[in-house]
């Protein structure tokens, strides 16, 4: 496979990945976005126990990214939710609105009974499709 279209993107602002992957991979007009959580640069959890105080970081930290290659969630196309609870879907939805606005992307809701630390509830991936 050649490289020429594939870009990795990774922020320092965000926490350094756990394993070996990036903040984001461009290929052409598409950004593939990891799985975001509610955690600031050194790690520490948004709001622990407070689904929505980690959804608001969790989306605030894809936000940085999307604006890093141009974007916003105006351009994301597909999420996909893993919740450890589904039932906080009501309680997150509020903050889905405040960030994406008008733009309703095609959308996956996950119950999980385990994210990667014990403390998150919410975990985010996405593609968007990104402007000429």
């Amino acid at each position: 496979m050649t490289d020429w279209k594939r870009k990795e993107v990774r922020l320092p602002d965000l926490v350094e990945p756990i394993s070996h992957y990036t903040d984001a991979v461009r290929f052409g007009n598409l950004l593939f976005i990891s799985g975001m959580v509610g955690v600031d640069a050194e790690g520490r959890v948004a709001g622990r126990g407070d689904v929505v105080a980690q959804a608001r970081a969790t989306f605030s930290n894809m936000e940085r990214i999307l604006e890093a290659e141009g974007a916003s969630f105006a351009d994301v196309l597909k999420v996909t939710v893993y919740l450890r609870n589904v039932e906080d879907r009501a309680r997150i939805n509020p903050v889905r609105a405040e960030f994406f606005g008008d733009a309703r992307p095609a959308s996956t809701l996950v119950e999980v009974s385990k994210l990667v630390a014990p403390e998150l509830l919410i975990e985010v991936e996405a593609i968007a499709g990104l402007p000429e």
